[in-house]
């Protein structure tokens, strides 16, 4: 089963005005920086995680605060134009004037007083290190996009937390089943030796 999730990050997003259109601009995902979870989690996001969703023309919405009533552009309706890059995930929301909503979102982060963001998505490939302090990292790989959101208090989700705290648990348990089985097998050689 897949589980939809959200990622938080900070980001410098700016309002630009292109002729007629006001454009809201700026990374919704960057790659290599670690995003800490919880205590002792954290993940990243690879170079090329976004492409194969992007190429497959998904209707992407761009959202305030994750809220689906208050759309500010989709790429469907080319409102909302995102492209990787070797920095991340950029995307360009054009506001609707007549919106107030939206307007109300542009002058915001015009000002500075809005300027963090989250996407929605799925994961579909992932690597997972168990390090040596005992702390986890993934590293994910392939996503499917479903929403980027401007927000005032981006964060993760409870149930993001708790999928990836039963993910930690559940490897954990793995490597050390693992390492139990080693150190019989190393007993069991042993024996055999004396």
């Amino acid at each position: 089963m897949e589980l939809r999730q959200v990622r938080a990050i900070p980001s410098q997003f700016e309002t630009r005005a292109d002729g007629d259109d006001w454009k809201i601009c700026g990374y919704f995902a960057v790659f290599g920086s670690d995003y800490n979870i919880a205590p002792d989690m954290s993940e990243s996001i690879a170079p090329g995680a976004f492409t194969r969703t992007l190429a497959e023309q998904p209707d992407v919405r761009a959202l305030i605060n994750h809220d689906t009533t208050l759309v500010l552009g989709r790429t469907k309706a080319g409102t909302l134009v995102l492209k990787e890059d070797d920095h991340g995930l950029y995307g360009e929301a054009t506001i609707n004037r007549n919106d107030q909503d939206a307007v109300n979102l542009y002058e915001r982060v015009k000002r500075g007083d809005v300027d963090q963001c989250s996407f929605g998505f799925e994961i579909k490939d992932e690597d997972t290190d168990i390090r040596a302090d005992g702390s986890m990292h993934w590293t994910i790989k392939d996503v499917e996009l479903y929403e980027v959101s401007v927000c005032t208090f981006p964060a993760y989700e409870a149930t993001s937390v708790s999928a990836r705290t039963a993910e930690r648990d559940a490897a954990k348990a793995r490597a050390l089943e693992a390492w139990q089985a080693r150190m019989r097998e190393k007993l069991t050689r042993s024996d055999e030796d004396a």
